[in-house]
Parts: structure tokens; sequence; C-alpha cells
């Protein structure tokens, strides 16, 4: 579905914030795009979506460039951002409004997220809370069954309650035919739907494994003791003990904790890259 060859990028000359940077995303995945702030996760969700261009490489979306913006790719892409542009109308204003430019869009299908959410379509958008714009969004977004469909920072403003609907109706709405990008700091919220794991660093990816593969090359495990262990690959200090990181010798696998991988993989890059390639 994207696929993005040596692309370089910069939003001042004197500041290249991409250098040669390829990507290569299938259809039918929740991916976890993941980096430290100013990795410039942002950026490359707005390049994939034609809203920032490249000054160098190529960049393919289903078979589209981004940057031409035809109204064909427009239709099958929707992009979430952390802070939505929010119009001064009633929700369903904004449904008649903005639904047909989008072939897909279902109404009973958007009806029902609104439901889901706890949220009347009669409502002002501007006086909802911060939480419910971006309920609203989302389930518009998912309401128009677009192939490609882009998260940046969704959790941010739902609370618990929310938090778990949000994973549920978007594990319910994938399906081979699409792909959902969803970039966040919050890992936490996202255990069990993002799969597989992208870390972006600077300017360059530096890990794209699926949660299968992670488990069958790393074992995590808690250890209680007051000292880190000595033979682990990475340890990070819990409540109660540390969270190593051990190379998986023996096959037996265990559940993967998103965030203490990551910092693993930013603070033990070559270590990592080096393990996953020849294992």
């Amino acid at each position: 579905m994207i696929d993005i060859q040596n692309v370089q990028f910069g939003y001042r000359r004197r500041h290249q914030l991409f250098k040669d940077l390829t990507l290569q995303i299938p259809t039918g995945n929740i991916y976890g795009l993941l980096g430290r702030n100013g990795a410039g996760k942002t950026t490359l969700l707005k390049l994939i979506s034609g809203l920032v261009f490249p000054k160098g490489g190529d960049i393919s979306v289903m078979g589209y460039q981004p940057m031409d913006r035809l109204p064909t790719f427009l239709s099958d892409v929707f992009f979430v951002p952390e802070e939505p542009h929010i119009p001064e109308m009633r929700i369903s204003r904004y449904e008649s409004t903005y639904a047909p430019f989008y072939p897909k869009f279902d109404h009973a299908q958007f009806q029902q997220y609104l439901a889901d959410f706890e949220i009347s379509g009669d409502q002002k958008m501007t006086g909802l809370s911060y939480g419910q714009k971006k309920k609203v969004i989302m389930g518009f977004g998912l309401a128009s069954n677009c192939r490609l469909l882009i998260l940046d920072e969704p959790t941010n403003g739902l609370d618990i309650p929310s938090k778990s609907l949000f994973r549920k109706l978007l594990a319910g709405a994938i399906n081979d035919d699409r792909a959902f990008i969803i970039s966040t700091h919050q890992v936490r919220d996202m255990g069990n739907l993002i799969d597989p794991i992208i870390v972006l660093d600077a300017g360059k990816i530096i890990f794209q494994e699926s949660v299968e593969s992670i488990a069958k090359r790393l074992n995590f495990e808690l250890s209680h003791s007051l000292a880190e262990p000595e033979d682990a690959f990475y340890a990070e200090r819990v409540p109660g003990g540390y969270l190593a990181i051990y190379e998986n010798k023996d096959g037996e696998e265990t559940e993967v904790d998103i965030e203490v991988l990551f910092n693993a993989i930013v603070s033990k890059r070559e270590q990592i890259q080096v393990l996953f390639k020849t294992v």
C-alpha cells in the first residue's frame, strides 16, 4: 500500500529531517509508529497523506503520488491530527458537508460510532470537550471506510473507558484491504492493538517488526531483585524491581512490553538491529 524510497525532507535548508528515508507498509495491519519528540513522526504522516511534499525521493500510496493530491487518492485517505480543526457547526451538518468527499462513507456506521461514544449528532462541534471532538473525528474517519486511516496521538483527551472502546472499534474496522497507522507516545493505551511496531529515530526507520517476531526473539521478565540483572540485554527500573529483556534462546514466548521495548531500541540500537537481522 505504501512504498517510500529514499525520501528527503526538511523544513529549513540547513535542517534536513529525513535523508534517504525508506519504508514499506502493506495492507491488513494497525501499525504503531513510535519515536522520540522531534523524530519526525507527524511529518512522516503528513508526507504519506500529501499534506507536505518531499524534497527528494519517491512516495507511492495505493499507486498514487500523494503530492499530486488527486481526488481519487484523497477520498481514500483520512488523517486525524493530534489537534483536529473543528468547524463551528453541528455534528449532523459536519457529516452532510464532508461525507460526500468519501464515496464509501457509511451514515449508519457513523451514527453507531456516535452512539457508542454517547454523543448526539445535534451537538455543536465547538461545544464539545477536547476528548469528545476527537471521538467525533475518529468516528467519522472510521465511517469513511477509506483504505488508509492515519491517527496522530488518537488517545489524547480520552478517558479510560473511551480508550478501551476506541481500541475495540479500531480492531473491528481493520480488514485485509485497509491499513491504519497510529503515531503515539501513549503506547500503553495501544496494548494488544498496534502490530507491527515501527520506530523512527534520527530521520531513519531503525526498527520494523511484528509483535510475533519480537516475542520469538526477545523475552520480557520481571526481576524482583534490587540489583539490575547483569545478564539482561536491557533492564529498566519498575515498581518492585526491574523489567528486563533477554534474548529468547529457549523458544518460550513472553508478553511484549512495547514501552520498555522502545526504550531498549533507542538505547541499544545496534545490538537490536544485529539480533533481528541474524536470528
